[in-house]
């Protein structure tokens, strides 16, 4: 089990509705062990000051016009969070990127590489995601600790630079996080995959419409339900095949049937890991549906930024059809069958 650290302070409840036991808000800060990340792939650990301080800002090139710079974003979304959880405990973000752009300035172009000082260099990351927690709004959900958590990309490399300024494209996501592993859990209400705004304040307003428009005790309901249900051994073989088998259908097969974004690599990592993963994994020739939805979720976390949360709601997605699959239902049969 991962070291986490508890902070006890005074304890309130608050009335989720029809969908979902009461969650639990609870000044008690539960944190997890700092060498656990939301995603790993290539990425590497940032601060916003690093952002703000050491790196450049891309242009749009037909018009040299600013894009929002990564720095710009995450300080953004930090306030429209801050504002709409006040009186809640939120975290400052934790920073990933990848793909570094790295130039000089035009006085250090004909030097050689090995004289070049700090001062002659420039950098900028090609994608950047974020994740800011609020500890402080959680539930238990089948033995495990999730946390409300606000998750962003931005990927230079899904927008066209070398136009005009043009409305830049985002993507936020707000749901829970397991404290046992870091598997982000992210629903349709609470992802907005093609977040198109042409400044900060759009931006801000965007994100509070997000925060206000997601149905917090519907996802915990949901979640809860998977803990409810569970597969044979023999069936958790039979979906790993057919979702090896899926990448090799055509691509007109592939639509007739539902999306599956996981790659071979994935599905792989899915299968060692019900052998391995202490938390997850399978005992008793059974796995309920909480534990195969957190071994997608882990096997998520090898993404790379630009896909990261697309594939996090696919697993979602995954998981509640499969398991509505294993009770009757139609639409996603042909991966236990």
């Amino acid at each position: 089990m991962n070291e986490i650290i508890l902070m006890p302070m005074a304890k309130q409840r608050i009335n989720l509705g029809e969908f979902a036991e009461e969650a639990v808000i609870v000044e008690d800060i539960v944190r997890t062990s700092s060498h656990l990340h939301f995603i790993e792939a290539n990425t590497q650990e940032v601060t916003i000051n690093h952002l703000v301080n050491d790196c450049i800002t891309p242009v749009f090139s037909k018009d040299n016009e600013l894009t929002i710079n990564h720095a710009q974003f995450i300080e953004t979304i930090q306030d429209a969070a801050k504002d709409f959880f006040r009186g809640e405990t939120v975290d400052d973000a934790a920073i990933r990127v990848s793909h570094v752009v790295k130039g000089r300035i035009p006085e250090a172009v004909h030097k050689p590489a090995n004289q070049l000082l700090e001062s002659d260099k420039t950098i900028y990351y090609e994608r950047a995601a974020f994740s800011i927690d609020v500890p402080s709004i959680w539930q238990d959900v089948n033995g495990n600790r999730l946390n409300l958590s606000i998750v962003g990309v931005r990927a230079y490399n899904l927008q066209n630079l070398y136009s005009k300024k043009v409305p830049e494209l985002f993507k936020l996501a707000i749901g829970f996080k397991n404290q046992v592993c870091c598997n982000m859990c992210i629903f349709t209400d609470g992802y907005k995959d093609d977040l198109r705004v042409s400044n900060t304040s759009e931006l801000y307003k965007a994100a509070l419409e997000l925060f206000n428009n997601f149905n917090t005790a519907k996802q915990i309901h949901l979640m809860q339900q998977l803990g409810n249900t569970s597969m044979s051994e023999h069936q958790f073989c039979q979906i790993l095949g057919k979702a090896r088998l899926y990448q090799c259908l055509s691509t007109n097969a592939q639509k007739r049937l539902p999306r599956m974004l996981l790659t071979d690599t994935q599905i792989n990592t899915v299968a060692k890991s019900y052998i391995t993963d202490e938390n997850f994994g399978g005992t008793g020739g059974e796995l309920n549906m909480w534990k195969f939805y957190n071994l997608l979720t882990g096997a998520n976390k090898s993404s790379y930024i630009d896909s990261f949360l697309d594939r996090s709601l696919n697993a979602s997605e995954l998981a509640l059809g499969i398991n509505a699959a294993l009770h009757g239902d139609e639409l996603y049969k042909w991966f236990i069958d």
